[in-house]
């Protein structure tokens, strides 16, 4: 009887591991599900995948002779009642130089609206070298009713692209938006506007290479 008794005891406990390993891979999972968009835009910023740009802090500390061909490409979602588009078709850049476009945002609605962007570059093996020093679509966007404002992106072409033969094929990179309304519109009764900062350490005075 105690043989028997001991057996079951043993039992029992791996059914307890059993179950507690359960719980652990199920709470692993809900974690995972919670935080995979984040997650998944995390790999996103670090490795270009899907057109992803990344952010910098500061200009290379030189330009090379290469040059890339930056269009400039506008959507709105049929959500949100702004005219959105690019004051510039498109502009030729030194790899490592800083470059500056303007995009126009217009609030056709009858009350303030919050809008934040999307953003990926084409091709999107490119993603990884196409670098926003400051941009629009870092933080959500306010218009009032009629309002129209002109918003900055400060951007460069890392020169290391000259290093990967597998864009050695690409010569015009194509910068794209997406607005779409904020999930939250409590800040749609506060005025904001985007403003350019100085961009980091070197500037168009860098040496071209």
């Amino acid at each position: 009887m105690q043989d028997a008794g001991q057996g079951k005891s043993g039992r029992n406990r791996r059914n307890w591991i059993v179950v507690g390993g359960v719980l652990l891979v199920l709470a692993g999972m809900s974690g995972l599900t919670a935080y995979s968009s984040t997650l998944y835009e995390m790999f996103c910023r670090v490795t270009g995948y899907g057109g992803t740009t990344r952010q910098a802090d500061a200009l290379p500390d030189h330009m090379g002779k290469r040059v890339i061909t930056v269009r400039f490409d506008a959507n709105t979602s049929p959500d949100l009642k702004w005219r959105f588009k690019p004051l510039q078709i498109s502009e030729k850049v030194h790899v490592g130089e800083n470059g500056l476009a303007l995009y126009e945002a217009v609030n056709n609605g009858d009350v303030p609206i919050v809008g934040t962007a999307t953003y990926s570059v084409t091709p999107h093996k490119a993603g990884i070298y196409f670098n926003k020093l400051q941009c629009f679509c870092f933080t959500e966007q306010v218009l009032q009713p009629g309002e129209r404002i002109e918003m900055p992106v400060s951007y460069f072409v890392d020169p290391a692209i000259v290093d990967d033969r597998n864009l050695d094929d690409v010569t015009t990179i194509t910068l794209s938006y997406t607005f779409f309304p904020a999930p939250d519109q409590s800040l749609a009764g506060v005025r904001q506007t985007s403003e350019l900062k100085p961009a980091g350490m070197a500037g168009n005075g860098a040496q071209v290479n």
